[in-house]
């Protein structure tokens, strides 16, 4: 434990040593300054002793002074003349008198309508002889009979197609079952769908005609019946129907 200390104090000395000797080579050498002793000679001269007592000034008798002599007021100036009265006077405005107010003239409502003559058709010109059709012979008028009934026979037919007839719930020939909805499969849902629709006469269901009449529960299995019933198929008919269908939906 002793060795530390000695060590320190060794290592510091020769540290001191190190930075003495480096400041000796660095610094510059001193010059030999000459001293030289000079003589000083100094001389006490004796001051010159004042007079203890000044002399007494002589005594002078107090005259009293004279007042000073009283300063000339100067004279006030003269007051000013009074200003003669004005003789002007302006002339009082005199506005015009407004001009009386004259009444409204009020526009008299003409209540009397004008009576409504009814114009006498104008007469019809009697046919001249001269354009008088010929009457028309048996055979023309027999000939267009059967092109009328020709042209009667598609009208009829058409009216026929357009008149749509319910048929209640009608029996599909081609029926493609619904898909059950996932989220309904999911949560255990069940219910049916009572679906409207129109059967065109070649038997294929019109699908923009395709509407929901009644679900339980509503909005679950909408979709999923309306897909189904559009690819059904039923038999052919020259009418339009209208059916309704409805579609259970259990879980097994």
């Amino acid at each position: 434990m002793i060795r530390w200390p000695l060590a320190s104090l060794a290592g510091a000395s020769l540290a001191l040593l190190l930075f003495w000797g480096l400041a000796l080579l660095v610094a510059p050498p001193e010059a030999d300054v000459e001293v030289r002793e000079t003589a000083v000679t100094m001389r006490l001269v004796a001051a010159a002793e004042q007079p203890t007592q000044a002399p007494a000034a002589p005594s002078v008798a107090h005259v009293p002074s004279a007042p000073p002599a009283p300063r000339p007021v100067p004279p006030s100036p003269p007051a000013p003349a009074p200003l003669p009265g004005s003789a002007l006077s302006l002339p009082e405005a005199t506005l015009p008198e407004p001009p009386p107010p004259q009444p409204e003239e009020v526009a008299e409502l003409d209540t009397a309508l004008p009576e409504l003559t009814e114009a006498a058709p104008d007469p019809e010109p009697a046919p001249s002889p001269e354009s008088a059709s010929p009457p028309a012979t048996p055979e023309a008028a027999a000939t267009p009979r059967p092109a009328a009934s020709g042209q009667g026979a598609p009208r009829a037919d058409g009216q026929a197609r357009q008149t749509v007839q319910d048929v209640g719930q009608a029996t599909p020939t081609r029926r493609v079952p619904p898909s059950y909805p996932r989220r309904a499969q999911r949560r255990g849902l069940e219910g049916h769908v009572v679906v409207e629709f129109l059967i065109r006469p070649d038997g294929r269901v019109k699908a923009c005609s395709v509407r929901v009449v009644e679900a339980r529960p509503r909005r679950v299995f909408d979709e999923a019946a309306t897909r189904a019933v559009a690819d059904w198929r039923f038999e052919a008919d020259v009418r339009l129907r209208r059916a309704r269908q409805r579609l259970e939906f259990q879980l097994r």
